[in-house]
């Protein structure tokens, strides 16, 4: 196993995700113990080192599972992660119940790692909102011992983050995002890395592999990887691109059987980043999956200015993007929360002020029909 330096730790460069962990009958809220177990103790035996899991993953029961399968072990043997729910704004006046009931759950005094989880556009201004106090207690959680790290996870947009990082920037020791050979410029993880680097804040990984969408791949686009390194397999070409990146320190995968544990930690038993022909080939693969299921607008913006009802189309167009690429899921949603309602997709006269001066041609005024009626708005 592969271990990063962080502070006066020595991290597993692979971290073990709670979200994903094997069901009975397709349920997501009835954990396999019995399978979960042998996981952990695989886990361990590897020298995975540290475990994340998240107050709402699998319907709350996956504190309860990590808490009950991990206190089989020492408790100083491994690193448990968790986080403040604030993706549902109900929780923001609750952090103090919430982290006592969390502790609880996990059958530990202290949590090693804990996030403000999921700083989006739907919920910046809450968590940033004195009135709630989130900040305030859990920095005094850390003084008391009851929190060794403190961090944040974003799904939000860069300037979300900024917003966050000019708040609470110098208190933050980590940030987990949402990272992959994809995302580097669809999600802007790019820029996103370069914020963190600029405050000196060390990156986790979330989806490596987004939610299992890389793990196998056309065979055009297979074959090209196959002829740089036949040896190695298709899921793993997400972490060699990951270990290419010196900020990184922990990658966290979601694996939701045994076969997908064992092929990662075959995989992180060597560091093996990606050469400059790898690179990329590799994100020339990402650019011919995005245009095959994505617009190609560019953000120039021309757009904006011809639009009655002053929409911010190149926005609009990136999260209409996002979900028929994902086809569905939950950030489109999230940040177009945060919209006004006469600024949705659903605003749009269909006039096509916008598609008279888009270079790229863009048939935007169907692309709004098409989101709103996907997004049911």
């Amino acid at each position: 196993m592969i271990y990063k330096e962080f502070q006066n730790l020595k991290l597993s460069a692979l971290g073990m995700g709670a979200m994903r962990l094997p069901t009975i009958d397709g349920d997501d809220s009835r954990i396999d113990e019995a399978a979960s177990e042998k996981m952990v103790a695989r886990a361990m035996e590897k020298g995975i080192n540290y475990y994340d899991t998240a107050w709402g993953y699998h319907g709350g029961h996956s504190e309860l599972v990590m808490g009950k399968l991990l206190n089989k072990y020492p408790r100083e043997s491994y690193y448990l992660a968790t986080k403040f729910p604030g993706y549902d704004l109900a929780n923001m006046d609750k952090v103090e119940s919430i982290f006592e009931r969390q502790l609880e759950k996990c059958g530990v005094s202290y949590f090693d790692f804990y996030l403000f989880h999921n700083v989006c556009e739907m919920n910046i201004d809450a968590y940033l909102d004195q009135k709630y106090g989130i900040f305030d207690y859990l920095m005094k959680q850390k003084e008391n011992g009851r929190i060794r790290h403190l961090g944040f996870s974003a799904h939000g947009n860069v300037e979300v983050m900024k917003r966050f990082l000019d708040a609470y920037g110098e208190q933050m020791e980590f940030c987990q995002i949402q990272m992959n050979y994809l995302d580097w410029t669809f999600q802007d993880a790019k820029g996103k890395v370069e914020l963190l680097r600029e405050h000196r804040i060390p990156v986790w990984v979330m989806e490596p592999i987004r939610g299992g969408k890389l793990a196998a791949l056309p065979e055009e686009h297979a074959a090209k990887l196959k002829a740089l390194r036949p040896e190695e397999g298709i899921p793993a070409w997400s972490f060699r691109f990951l270990q290419s990146f010196q900020d990184v320190t922990v990658t966290l995968s979601g694996m939701s059987n045994f076969e997908q544990l064992e092929d990662n930690i075959r995989t992180y038993e060597e560091d093996k980043p990606l050469n400059q022909e790898e690179m990329d080939t590799l994100l020339g693969i990402a650019d011919e999956m995005l245009g095959k299921k994505t617009l190609p607008c560019t953000a120039c913006r021309y757009c904006v200015s011809h639009c009655p009802q002053e929409l911010d189309i190149p926005s609009l167009l990136a999260l209409y993007n996002e979900h028929c690429f994902t086809d569905g899921g939950f950030i489109a949603p999230m940040a177009l929360s945060s919209y006004q309602k006469e600024k949705l997709p659903s605003a749009c006269v269909g006039c096509r002020s916008c598609e008279a001066v888009c270079p790229q041609q863009i048939l935007i005024s169907e692309a709004m029909s098409d989101f709103t009626a996907k997004l049911n708005m």
